[in-house]
């Protein structure tokens, strides 16, 4: 609940392709369960970018001014293992990949993947985000 008049900001993961590591992981796991990948990352943290449907989602629920960024950053972590394991041991997405098949085996793949494209040395890899900020 907002007072009169006070402003509604907040931010959502921009789509899935313009963050590095996690579409790296995303293709990655694809290719290890082509039958049915996991798409957690693409449905939920990368799934509610869309900023006309922000815009008119926000429209429609009385807010008069919207304002909308995308915001780019760099995300970094010690190695393209641990980049993988964030993400796939440390996000709902464990959930699709124990669903699927060996989650030690699904990590050690999606680390090859970010190796293969960022190297496996300390990972530096965008992030991008949609800030909204709504009156």
């Amino acid at each position: 609940m907002l007072k009169p008049g006070a402003s509604f900001l907040f931010n959502v993961w921009d789509r899935i392709e313009t963050n590095d590591v996690a579409n790296i992981v995303t293709e990655g796991l694809a290719k290890l369960f082509p039958d049915d990948p996991p798409r957690f990352l693409a449905r939920t943290p990368h799934g509610h970018h869309d900023q006309g449907k922000l815009r008119a989602e926000l429209k429609a629920a009385g807010f008069a001014r919207v304002e909308i960024e995308a915001v780019t950053h760099r995300g970094y972590a010690r190695s393209a293992r641990d980049a993988a394991a964030g993400y796939c041991q440390g996000t709902p997405l464990r959930a699709e990949i124990e669903a699927l098949g060996d989650l030690e085996r699904a990590t050690k793949y999606a680390a090859e993947a970010v190796a293969a494209r960022l190297g496996n040395r300390a990972i530096d890899g965008q992030i991008q985000a949609v800030v909204v900020n709504a009156a």
